[in-house]
């Protein structure tokens, strides 16, 4: 049977953890950052986890992750 390809865009974008959650970056970083308080960059700062629906959806695109 062929190795499988994982799906590029999902490669850059999320990354399993050692427990088998799936992390991803918080958009709302990239510009006009002086409007936003700090606060709220703060929390943006942080890794998001995402829920186990969309969870099963990344991990079918990345099948050797």
């Amino acid at each position: 049977m062929p190795k499988l390809k994982s799906h590029s865009a999902t490669k850059k974008r999320f990354r399993i953890t050692s427990t088998g959650k799936v992390m991803f970056k918080k958009s709302g970083r990239g510009h006009l950052l002086s409007v936003k308080n700090s606060k709220r960059l703060r929390t943006l700062r942080k890794k998001g986890i995402l829920p186990t629906g969309i969870e099963k959806h990344v991990k079918k695109m990345l099948p050797y992750a």
